[in-house]
């Protein structure tokens, strides 16, 4: 163990913060989508409401875990970032999100009769929320904490990007009808922790630069008022 001169243990470096987030967002996403992944195999009856209930309730697992990982995260930078709000807000964008998803195989006898240029205009817009949807349920909570936290809503849509291309890009194609449910989980979640290391990797190096611009300066430790302190010295 390295020591200093006099004797004592050197204290140890802390874990470089991007190295931390794409861990512990790796991890929470992996996770949370453990919910979402059971129900589609076990429990929903696909395209209908009741099913997609299911995964929006699941969805909200998801959220919960995802949002306490990175709030474990946030809070050694963030010392005031309140761990529930955070977390709550999480869950809300993710079941938002889900609710977007699911809603054109749901609803599709009710939609497909609309003509293209409406459906244009539905579909854009929805997919645009369905991405933005996590970071904007945040939004309120960071920009309490940080200077252009507008950033960050852009930034999650980009990572979600990444990350759902990377599940979609692996897991459709080796889902095979008449696999063991066993499989079918085995491969989405697979595919899944694809998906939460991409965004965990986006999302971490857009979280490190917002990180240098606080809201507002600190008062340094053990600053003195204008009065009083000096005052009270003779």
């Amino acid at each position: 163990m390295e020591q200093t001169r006099a004797g004592t243990a050197a204290p140890s470096r802390p874990q470089p913060f991007l190295r931390r987030w794409f861990l512990w967002v790796t991890l929470g996403e992996s996770a949370g989508f453990l919910a979402p992944a059971v129900v589609a195999v076990f429990v929903i009856i696909p395209d209908t409401a009741g099913g997609m209930a299911w995964l929006v309730a699941a969805g909200v697992v998801e959220g919960t875990v995802l949002g306490l990982a990175q709030a474990h995260v946030l809070r050694s930078r963030l010392p005031g970032l309140s761990v529930t709000r955070w977390t709550i807000r999480t869950a809300a964008g993710a079941a938002i999100a889900w609710l977007l998803g699911l809603s054109p195989g749901t609803f599709a006898d009710q939609w497909q009769p609309w003509p293209p240029a409406l459906q244009l205009a539905v579909a854009v817009p929805g997919a645009l929320l369905l991405l933005c949807s996590i970071g904007l349920a945040q939004w309120p909570e960071l920009r309490r904490h940080l200077a252009h936290s507008g950033r960050w809503v852009a930034g999650n849509a980009m990572a979600w990007c990444v990350g759902l291309g990377l599940f979609f890009a692996v897991a459709p194609p080796l889902w095979q009808p008449g696999q063991p449910p066993t499989t079918v989980i085995a491969i989405g979640v697979a595919a899944a922790i694809l998906m939460a290391a991409g965004m965990a990797l986006v999302t971490g190096l857009v979280m490190k630069r917002l990180l240098r611009f606080p809201a507002a300066a600190q008062k340094p430790v053990g600053s003195v008022s204008n009065s009083g302190s000096l005052g009270g010295a003779s």
